[in-house]
Formats: C-alpha cells, structure tokens, sequence
C-alpha cells in the first residue's frame, strides 16, 4: 500500500504521516491483518488531531447494513437543530411500526405496540442497540433514505449512497449492497461529526454518548483495546447468506487515547467465508494496530 502524501476528500484535506518508517509500520500492520483471511477488507484510520491518515482498500465501496443507523441519526438531529423535530416530541408505537421478525429491543420492551415514545428513546435505541423498527421509524420520520442520502452528500460526503430501509433490506437483501460507503468517506464522516460540522454541538454530545453506550459488537474494535478506553462506535453485521458467505461485518468509531486525542476508524469485512469471531477478530486487530501506533506517536512527543 502506498504512503498517501495529500489526500483532498471532499473538501477536507487529510495529510498523512510524514515518519516513512512509522508510516510503513501501520500499513504493513494493517495489510498484513487484512490479507491473512478470507474475506475482503477495508479500512481507513484518521488521527483527528494531527491529521495523519492511512487507508487499505480506503475507495472500495462496502456494504454498510446497520452502520447507516449513524447517518440516519446525524440526519435526525440535524433535524432537531433546525427546530423541525423535538428530542422531546412523543412518537406513536403501533403494531404496523413494530414488526416481527427482525432485530428490535424497542418491540421488546413495548411489545403491544399501543404506546407513544420520546424521540431521544428510538434514537437510542437505533443507534445503541442497533433497532430494526427503530431505524424504520426515523426514516419515515423525515423523509426515507432520499433525504438522508442528500443530507450526506450536501454536506459534502459524496462516497455513500442509501437507498432502501432495514425492512426493504429484509425482503431483498441484495439491496444492502446498495447501501454502500468507502471506508475513507466514513472517517470524514466520523470526523466532520466530532468536529460539529454535522450537526450542533449539544447533538453532537447527545450522539457520541449513545455510540460509547453502543452494546452491540463489543468483540470488533473495542476488543482488543485496554479496558476501559473510551469508543463512540457503531456496528453492522449482515449474518451468513445460504452460501456461508457473510456480507457485512462492519465497525467504525472514534477512539480516545491516554492523552485525549483521538482517531477515527473504520473497519469493513465482505465477502467473508470465516466464522463471525474470525471476522470480529480482523477488525479487533486492525483497531489494536491503529491504537498502538498512535500510543507511540504520542509517548515520542512526550
């Protein structure tokens, strides 16, 4: 993989590490991971603070499934910004909105579906545990995936495409692969949200603290990580098809480090053949790598 020396991303100049052999460290790190499987990977790490980026298959497009939970919900509260909905308002929970047969601790918890729910709640439920109904509810809310994917690509974010809904993936899953992003557009994701060019800050707080309070995928980039270390993060995971084939097995996330700064990660898995730990596995070690390097660049500072 070659060093990146400029990268102009949407806007968003990302200037990579100027250390050849450090740089060289991490992407043979990284390249070494994500070749040893069989599974196609891709991933993109952006220190926030001092701009270094690194990428391995950073263009390739990869299919999100509940890793869109995230833009859906900038695009929520982006909403709430404007004053065109209330993280107060209630929401109606009905049996047509509560499906069966799909991921949904929301319908767990309201299982008769005859009751109205705080915005906040089916935000946190989408983005922290991963809510099927929840994620449909907010689409519907403000318009479908259209308006979320010209949400994103007005704020410049051009490598992403949503098109369908957690239920239209359900009965076609082929549509999932239309529900795409680069690894490299969903860490300037990651890092216009931190940096309050996505929505305001008190959205931004309400946000990074449903992803550090995210219960699902604890096995991908948190685990590896010394425990305890803060991650705002967000899954996605398609499961096996009848081929033995897994589509998706996603995480991406901001990590902090002992000093406060932070780095942006994603970590994409397609195509996979191993068995789901494998697959956890590949991006617990890419999310060590990433984590090592940039322990030592700061240690070196200090």
């Amino acid at each position: 993989m070659k060093k990146i020396g400029l990268l102009l991303l949407a806007g968003l100049a990302f200037v990579s590490c100027n250390n050849q052999k450090s740089n060289n460290s991490l992407n043979q790190e990284i390249e070494k991971i994500a070749q040893s499987k069989n599974a196609e990977v891709g991933v993109a790490v952006l220190g926030i603070e001092n701009r270094e980026l690194y990428s391995f298959n950073g263009n390739k497009h990869f299919p999100m499934q509940s890793v869109y939970k995230l833009h859906l919900a900038l695009a929520v509260l982006n909403q709430v910004d404007e004053g065109k909905l209330l993280l107060s308002q209630k929401i109606q929970l009905t049996a047509d909105n509560l499906l069966p047969n799909t991921w949904s601790p929301l319908r767990e918890k309201y299982p008769r579906g005859d009751t109205a729910v705080l915005l906040s709640e089916i935000i946190g439920f989408t983005v922290s545990q991963s809510d099927n109904n929840g994620c449909d509810i907010l689409f519907g809310l403000v318009g479908g995936p259209g308006y979320i994917n010209n949400f994103l690509h007005n704020k410049g974010i051009a490598e992403v495409s949503i098109i369908s809904t957690e239920q239209e993936m359900h009965l076609n899953p082929n549509l999932q692969f239309e529900n795409w992003t680069t690894p490299l557009a969903a860490v300037q994701l990651l890092d216009m949200f931190y940096n309050k060019k996505m929505v305001s800050d008190s959205s931004t707080q309400f946000l990074l603290q449903l992803m550090i309070e995210t219960t699902t995928g604890p096995n991908r980039i948190k685990g590896q990580l010394p425990h305890g270390t803060p991650v705002a993060h967000k899954t996605g995971s398609s499961g096996k098809n009848s081929d033995g084939i897994t589509a998706a097995t996603n995480d991406i996330g901001i990590v902090e480090l002992p000093d406060g700064t932070h780095y942006a990660i994603a970590v994409f898995v397609t195509n996979s053949t191993e068995p789901e730990e494998i697959n956890d596995q590949i991006i617990a070690e890419v999310s060590l790598a990433a984590y090592n390097y940039f322990l030592q660049q700061t240690n070196t500072k200090n």
